[in-house]
């Protein structure tokens, strides 16, 4: 699993112009799920985002953790992330897990950010056409793969 977390101040996705998901001071994750990817990949992941210290304390140092802040989770999936650009100038998307792997990881991944003790967790619409807006804190943006978590 690839994620890209950006610190936020706010954060919130749209379909079809409704409101899906809303949070305050947080992170944004775009979620790619992979093929081969499994609940262990998920677990690391949850674990290592749930317990980052990317917030600033009162001396200006990235000391704190969501904990720490009651910061708040926004996850979208994006199967994109799973791009190969490595040939040609059209990305291959075959690295992407199938729908009907992702979602499930993609569910999974988002329950175990609340039994790590992130207080609150929104969602966007999995294979939907989303619009995310964000309001960038730092900025801060951070780009871990669950690959490289597991031992």
């Amino acid at each position: 699993m690839k994620v890209v977390l950006q610190r936020v101040k706010s954060a919130k996705v749209e379909v079809d112009n409704n409101i899906t998901g809303q949070i305050g001071k947080g992170f944004m994750l775009l979620l790619g799920v992979e093929n081969g990817d499994t609940e262990k990949d998920a677990e690391v992941l949850a674990s290592k985002i749930s317990n980052l210290r990317i917030f600033t304390d009162n001396n200006d140092k990235m000391n704190l953790s969501l904990a720490d802040v009651n910061g708040q989770v926004l996850v979208v999936s994006n199967f994109t992330l799973c791009a190969d650009c490595s040939h040609g100038r059209r990305p291959s998307f075959i690295n992407a897990a199938r729908p009907d792997t992702a979602n499930p990881l993609y569910e999974y991944f988002c329950g175990k950010l609340l039994e790590n003790g992130v207080e609150k967790v929104e969602k966007g619409v999995f294979g939907a056409d989303m619009l995310v807006s964000i309001e960038n804190d730092g900025p801060v943006t951070l780009i871990i793969n669950s690959k490289e978590l597991i031992k």
